[in-house]
C-alpha cells in the first residue's frame, strides 16, 4: 500500500506532462488564430480609417479616364500586294485631327488606320515623317468627337516623376503601364534606326514592348511628356525597337516631338538648328577634360568663324553645360537639343570657361540637310543598287545586277534630273530632296531620269 501511495505523485506529474503536451499545440494554434484574427481586425480599421490606397487609385484611374481618348491604336500595311504589315500606337495631337507616331511603326507603309479609343476606325492620310528623330505625322478625317491629349508644353521631366505608357503591347489595345522615370537624356544608339537620328531619351521602368511604340508616356497630371520608342532587352541592352522588355524603355522627349512636329505640319519638312561648332563623332570619346572640369559638359574643339556660337560669344575649350536647362551629358545629348530647336530661335546656353560658370543666349543658324543627311541618304541609295556621282549633274554612275534599283529600270549613265518632280542639280540638292521625298522614312519616291540616248522616263524606287 505505501508503494501505490509513492507512485500517485509520479503518475499525477506524468499525466500533466502527456495532457500538456497533447494540448499545447492546441492552445498554440489557438493563440495563433487570434493573434491572426487581431491583425485582420486591425487591418479592416486602418483601412477603413486611412483611404489613401483608395486615393491613389482613383487617381491612377483618372490618369487613364484623361489619356485613354487621345490614344489610337494603328495597323499598318507596309506592302499591299503581299498583304505584309505590324501594328503600333499613336495620339492625337492636337484640335485638327493630327495623329502623332513612330517613323519606324509606319515606315514604308501602303496604309495606315488608325482606331479610337470609342470603337471607331478611320483611315489616315500621311503629313510627314523625320526618321532622325523616329518620329512621323498623320491626319485623321475626321475631327467630330476627337480628344486631342494634354501636353505638359516647357516643362522638364525630372527622375523620379512617376510616369504611365500607353499603347498597344502585343496588339492589346489601350494598355496602360505604370513606372518613374529612371534617367534623363539617355542615348541608346541601337534604339536609332539611322546611325545619324538623334537621341536625347527619356527611360523609364514603364512595361514597353513590341505595339507600345509610339503610343504616349504621360504624367501624373495625364500630360504628354514624351513617346515610346524603344527599349532594352537581353540581347540588345543598348536598345531596340524590337524585342520583349528587360524592364528599361526609351521615350522621345515632348520637346523635340513637339519642335518637329509643329514643322512637319506647318510645311512637310524639318528645319533644324545648327550652332556652329565641330563636335566629336567618336560617342565614346571624353565629353571634357576633367584636368579642367571635372563634370557632365561637352568641350568646344573648334567654333566656326561667324556661326551662332561665334556671335555669341563662345570659344575653343568652353565646356557646355546646359542648353534650355538642360543637362549636356554627352555629345548626342548636345546634338539632339540643337537639332530639335529651329533655325531662328533662341537658346539659353551655360557654360564653363578658366573654371567660371557663365550663361549666353545663342540664336541658331540653319543645319543644311545635305550636311548630316548625305551619309544615310546615298547609303540607302547603295543598298537598292545604286551608286551616284555628283559633277556636272546627277549621274547613275553604278547598277547592281538583280538590285531593286536594276529591276526599277535604272541604268548606269543615266542623269536624274529631279525628285519627285523637284530639280536637283546638284549632290546637296539631291540629298535635301531624298529626305524631304521620304526615301529614309521608307516611301516610294519618283526619280524623273534622262538616259544616254536622249529619253526621259520616270522611275519609282522604295527603300526597303
Amino acid at each position: 500500500m505505501r508503494r501505490f501511495i509513492a507512485f500517485a505523485p509520479a503518475l499525477l506529474l506524468l499525466f500533466a506532462v502527456t495532457a500538456s503536451t497533447l494540448l499545447a499545440p492546441v492552445i498554440a494554434r489557438r493563440v495563433g488564430f487570434a493573434q491572426t484574427e487581431a491583425r485582420i481586425q486591425l487591418a479592416r480599421l486602418t483601412l477603413s480609417d486611412d483611404d489613401i490606397l483608395e486615393r491613389l487609385s482613383q487617381a491612377t484611374q483618372s490618369v487613364a479616364d484623361l489619356a485613354r481618348p487621345s490614344v489610337v491604336h494603328l495597323d499598318v500595311v507596309a506592302n499591299a500586294r503581299r498583304g505584309t504589315g505590324s501594328s503600333g500606337s499613336g495620339w492625337i495631337y492636337d484640335d485638327a485631327g493630327h495623329v502623332v507616331t513612330n517613323s519606324h511603326v509606319v515606315r514604308g507603309s501602303d496604309r495606315v488606320t488608325a482606331e479610337l479609343s470609342d470603337g471607331r476606325v478611320y483611315s489616315l492620310s500621311r503629313v510627314g515623317s523625320d526618321p532622325f528623330t523616329d518620329i512621323a505625322v498623320f491626319k485623321l478625317p475626321t475631327t467630330a468627337g476627337i480628344v486631342p491629349a494634354n501636353r505638359a508644353t516647357g516643362e522638364m521631366p525630372r527622375q523620379g516623376e512617376r510616369v504611365y505608357a500607353f499603347g498597344s503591347p502585343f496588339g492589346f489595345k489601350f494598355s496602360m503601364s505604370e513606372g518613374i522615370i529612371s534617367a534623363l537624356g539617355r542615348d541608346p544608339r541601337g534604339a536609332v534606326v539611322l546611325d545619324e537620328g538623334f537621341t536625347n531619351y527619356i527611360q523609364t521602368d514603364a512595361a514597353v514592348n513590341p505595339g507600345n511604340s509610339g503610343g504616349p508616356l504621360v504624367d501624373v497630371r495625364g500630360r504628354v511628356v514624351g513617346m515610346n520608342v524603344a527599349i532594352a532587352t537581353g540581347s540588345e541592352s543598348s536598345g531596340t525597337t524590337s524585342g520583349q522588355s528587360a524592364g528599361i524603355s526609351f521615350a522621345i522627349p515632348l520637346r523635340t516631338i513637339e519642335s518637329v512636329v509643329d514643322q512637319l505640319i506647318e510645311r512637310g519638312e524639318v528645319r533644324r538648328g545648327f550652332l556652329g561648332i565641330s563636335l566629336p563623332s567618336n560617342r565614346s570619346r571624353p565629353i571634357a577634360d576633367r584636368t579642367v572640369y571635372n563634370g557632365y559638359g561637352v568641350s568646344i574643339p573648334q567654333v566656326s568663324p561667324g556661326g551662332p556660337a561665334d556671335r555669341a560669344g563662345l570659344k575653343r575649350g568652353d565646356i557646355i553645360l546646359t542648353i534650355d536647362g538642360q543637362t549636356i551629358t554627352g555629345v548626342n545629348v548636345l546634338r539632339s537639343q540643337i537639332s530639335s530647336t529651329a533655325p531662328g530661335e533662341p537658346i539659353e546656353l551655360s557654360y564653363v570657361r578658366n573654371g567660371e560658370t557663365r550663361t549666353t543666349t545663342v540664336v541658331l543658324d540653319e543645319f543644311a540637310a545635305s550636311e548630316f543627311a548625305g551619309q544615310p541618304a546615298l547609303r540607302e541609295l547603295f543598298s537598292l543598287g545604286m551608286v551616284v556621282m555628283a559633277d556636272e549633274g546627277v549621274v547613275v554612275a553604278q547598277i547592281r545586277p538583280q538590285s531593286p534599283a536594276e529591276e526599277a529600270g535604272f541604268q548606269q549613265g543615266q542623269l536624274i534630273s529631279a525628285v519627285d518632280g523637284q530639280s536637283v542639280p546638284t549632290g546637296s540638292r539631291l540629298v535635301s530632296q531624298l529626305v524631304q521625298s521620304g526615301l529614309l522614312a521608307g516611301r516610294e519616291v519618283t526619280f524623273t531620269v534622262r538616259g544616254e540616248d536622249g529619253q526621259t522616263q520616270e522611275l519609282k524606287l522604295r527603300a526597303r
